[in-house]
């Protein structure tokens, strides 16, 4: 069996020894989509991650039996022109959960707790020299008694929801499918949710319902103290009216793991803000830890197991 994999290093130094022992696998680090077209002519299953999988590359691999998707979203597939030629497409769920919901928390208690200047004041040897035991000169916030409003409450959103618990915050959340199908906490509209949230964290898919969800007066309905979360996809978030909002103290910062364009842009608004400090950017990571890749490679490996 003839298994090619077109964007292998997005999968980073983890070992494919689990699908290895499946078939023939050719890895290619990144693939154009002319290289694509070129590397896909006899291979029977096909792994991407973000490689477009057109109508175009399935019709240049005949012998194509299988489409494996190295991630949850299949939106870089074309799902209707896979299933008129029979070939199905598999997906791994779940993989990234707890990834996910450890990376949300990493950026919000940065962002409350000011982490980058506490640590800066002693590594530039400020504190050292400031005859001080302690510096409170710049504020940080309990999350304690804090409204977490969760947008998108599905798997990875209600782990989170869980983990604000314990921190002791209050949660409720928007859905963004229109069905509030968790009685655990209150279902928000999306306005009310933005007005009442110190936290907004965002864990939803990219569609036509969540397609620029959050612009300009949007971020104008939240309280100038809180922050705004985006661990779903790039293009929820209006990226110029958030580096407008953060500019113009509208909200006190944000976190993004995800971005419209990726890798992100130089000329990117994000990257050019007046206020940097109030800004965490990740490069789409949070999906990413080294268990959550071992438990996606098992996956791809299961899928193409079940597949044959």
């Amino acid at each position: 069996m003839k298994i090619v994999f077109l964007d292998a290093a997005t999968m980073g130094d983890v070992s494919f020894a689990p699908i290895q022992q499946l078939g023939e696998l050719v890895c290619y680090d990144r693939s154009t989509p002319e290289e694509a077209l070129a590397r896909v002519g006899d291979c029977e299953v096909l792994i991407v991650n973000k490689v477009r999988v057109t109508p175009e590359l399935i019709d240049a691999a005949p012998k194509l039996r299988l489409i494996c998707e190295a991630a949850t979203g299949v939106n870089n597939i074309d799902l209707a022109y896979a299933a008129s030629k029979g070939v199905p497409v598999r997906n791994a769920v779940g993989y990234s959960t707890d990834s996910v919901v450890q990376a949300t928390f990493m950026h919000i208690l940065s962002l409350v707790g000011n982490a980058p200047y506490f640590d800066g004041v002693v590594k530039s040897g400020e504190y050292s020299s400031s005859g001080l035991f302690t510096d409170v000169s710049v504020n940080w916030s309990e999350l304690a008694g804090k409204t977490i409003g969760i947008i998108g409450l599905g798997n990875i959103g209600i782990r989170v929801a869980k983990v604000a618990e314990a921190f002791g915050m209050r949660v409720c959340y928007y859905s963004t499918s229109g069905t509030s199908h968790c009685k655990d906490y209150p279902s928000l509209p999306l306005e009310e949710l933005l007005a009442s949230a110190d936290v907004v964290s965002i864990h939803a898919p990219l569609n036509e319902r969540t397609d620029g969800l959050i612009g300009e007066r949007e971020l104008r309905l939240m309280k100038n103290s809180a922050f705004i979360v985006n661990m779903g996809r790039g293009g929820i978030v209006n990226e110029e009216a958030l580096a407008k909002a953060i500019d113009g103290e509208i909200i006190a910062g944000a976190a993004l793991d995800v971005f419209v364009a990726e890798p992100l842009p130089q000329d990117n608004p994000l990257l050019h803000t007046r206020h940097p400090e109030r800004l965490r950017l990740a490069p789409h990571v949070a999906w990413a830890s080294t268990q959550a890749r071992e438990r996606l490679v098992g996956m791809i490996a299961d899928n193409i197991r079940k597949g044959f």
